[in-house]
């Protein structure tokens, strides 16, 4: 299935993430991501919330629907979705059908690593059990999050029998934007989704330049930056919990910026 060009987050919406589910897939959201990691993520309510717009005529088939298997590490040992003694692909196996279970779904279309898990050889073999979801047709595509080493990425690569089709991170000027992963990511075909694109740059937002295209568009600075990723062959995640955001930023497909306006937003991501 095609990855929509952007997809609802709901990490951090608790107990309103039913509601903001439905709204977002009843404003035309196609994609949703979210993670069986109870201490981020309401993935019950998520499938609660598809559930409603699935009676309200929306279908399953068009949805992109993504979640994660999430190490020990980024979990609350408190509340998991396996046990902290089960060998890792007992952890991801539990964690899968957990996942199927909360989602309402025998199918996920992008099942994704939450972050990587060392060393190599224990990497592989929560990979080889993510690709055995993908031989029984349960999975669409496999990817991996929150990894910002291209080192860590080039070896997952060149390891998987099934190579991964999406790397979700944080946009963000400290990791210098991952210019070099998204470079690997663009010469192999594999997806970039990116995550916190706008809490992590209130500087380009409240710049000249976007202000300055915002007002030539007359769009609002959030929809100038959703559409440049776009532009430069990224996927935003888009957690909005406001409905007339929704709306607009699921607007952005009606521009398209010119070569020296992308040259222009570029030159900010120092």
């Amino acid at each position: 299935m095609k990855i929509p060009n952007m997809i609802y987050g709901t990490a951090w919406k608790k107990e309103n993430t039913s509601d903001l589910v439905y709204e977002a897939l009843m404003h035309g959201f196609k994609g949703v991501d979210t993670a069986c990691q109870p201490k981020h993520y309401r993935e019950d309510l998520v499938g609660e919330g598809l559930l409603k717009a699935y009676e309200k005529g929306i279908k399953r088939e068009d949805i992109f629907l993504q979640t994660k298997f999430t190490p020990i590490d980024g979990q609350d040992k408190t509340n998991m979705p396996y046990l902290e003694s089960d060998e890792i692909e007992v952890q991801v196996e539990k964690s899968f059908e957990k996942s199927k279970k909360n989602l309402k779904t025998n199918f996920i279309d992008s099942y994704v690593l939450h972050s990587p898990v060392y060393p190599g050889a224990k990497l592989q073999r929560v990979w080889q059990k993510m690709e055995e979801f993908y031989d029984k047709k349960e999975v669409g595509q496999l990817g991996i999050s929150n990894c910002y080493d291209l080192d860590v990425l080039v070896y997952l690569y060149n390891n998987a029998r099934i190579k991964p089709s999406v790397v979700q991170n944080r946009f963000y000027a400290q990791s210098a934007y991952d210019k070099e992963i998204r470079a690997f990511c663009l010469e192999k075909g594999i997806v970039y989704e990116s995550f916190w694109s706008l809490t992590a740059n209130p500087h380009i937002l409240a710049s000249d330049i976007l202000e300055n295209i915002a007002k030539k568009y007359e769009r609002g600075v959030a929809e100038i930056f959703y559409k440049f990723l776009n532009q430069i062959n990224i996927v935003p995640l888009n957690g909005t919990t406001s409905k007339k955001h929704m709306i607009e930023d699921l607007k952005i497909s009606e521009i398209e910026l010119l070569a020296e306006e992308i040259e222009q937003i570029s030159s900010l991501l120092k």
